[in-house]
């Protein structure tokens, strides 16, 4: 998805996205195999041109992000995200400094 996302055109081929990942590049039979899979699930979408595929993600990143932290936390954390930051403070992932920037983010977003 991040592939897509980097990309401002409507027809955007598997070349293309190869050429903006990173080494080592990935096959185009698996990038294709991404995308079909993102495409049945609804992220993507796809159109021919000539004998290629174009794609075009459906979803925005800010969308898929929500989705995404929001499956974690139901899975991992039973829905709770007071317990994933606890999980992250207790592994030492989050420190307090961190922590309180979170707060005072928190807190302005509120007013």
């Amino acid at each position: 998805m991040q592939a897509l996302w980097q990309q401002d055109s409507d027809t955007i081929l598997i070349r293309d996205i190869i050429a903006v990942m990173p080494a080592p590049k990935p096959h185009a039979n698996t990038v294709n195999t991404i995308l079909k899979i993102l495409t049945e699930k609804g992220f993507v979408t796809t159109a021919s041109l000539g004998n290629a595929n174009c794609f075009r993600p459906l979803v925005s990143k800010h969308d898929y992000s929500s989705r995404s932290i929001a499956q974690i936390v139901k899975g991992y954390f039973d829905g709770s995200f007071a317990d994933m930051i606890s999980f992250f403070v207790a592994d030492k992932n989050l420190d307090l400094k961190e922590l309180e920037s979170i707060v005072q983010t928190l807190k302005k977003k509120k007013q």
